[in-house]
């Protein structure tokens, strides 16, 4: 697999690594059994909202400590406004690009940064906490990426029907049945929408 200079550069000695005591907000994302996961710290100017100090900590693989690098130095010294605007793409072209297999970790590590500061934010009245609905999910599903070019499945229109009833989530999504990372996809599905304490059963058609 190619990598570019500046990742092998950030997973070799990543910045900003570790963990703040009595952080201002936090967030986990990801699961060591599916892979990878990433742990993310904030320490904010409540005066400011000037992100003072960030840290994160990695399960996974060359990409996933790289992105929570290079994330974090995109975020230091950013109100939460602007970090907030920091995106996945954004991140994989401050590393000169990920393999489209890997382009997963860069979803990753910036979805934990924004959960953090959601957290913050509602936890500080700057923000309510957002009603689940169907919405929720097709926005989930954006965070699900295609590893064969590494572009998320509403983009490519692989999604063709979102159900949710009685806490089941039915997702439709067109993959042909010799498509390699079918299976995959199917996975990474059920592991976004399973954290949504709303869903009680994720079934995928494909």
């Amino acid at each position: 697999m190619q990598y570019s200079q500046k990742v092998l550069d950030h997973f070799m000695k990543p910045h900003n690594i570790g963990k703040l005591e009595n952080p201002d907000a936090e967030a986990t994302e990801g699961s060591p059994a599916c892979g990878d996961q990433i742990s993310i710290f904030l320490k904010i100017n409540p005066e400011t909202n000037i992100i003072e100090n960030i840290k994160f900590q990695s399960y996974g693989c060359a990409s996933n400590i790289a992105t929570g690098s290079i994330i974090t130095d995109m975020a230091m010294g950013k109100t939460i406004e602007e970090a907030k605007n920091i995106t996945w793409k954004g991140a994989a072209d401050e590393l000169d690009g990920l393999p489209a297999v890997k382009m997963h970790c860069s979803v990753l590590a910036v979805d934990t940064l924004k959960k953090a500061i959601k957290k913050y934010e509602i936890e500080h009245g700057l923000a309510e906490a957002e009603t689940f609905s169907k919405k929720t999910i097709v926005e989930e599903l954006k965070k699900v990426i295609y590893p064969g070019v590494g572009e998320d499945i509403v983009t490519l229109k692989m999604v063709k029907y979102v159900g949710f009833e009685n806490g089941i989530a039915i997702i439709d999504v067109d993959i042909p049945k010799f498509d390699k990372f079918r299976d995959n996809v199917a996975e990474e599905i059920k592991e976004h929408l399973e954290t949504f304490d709303e869903i009680k059963e994720v079934k995928v058609t494909i």
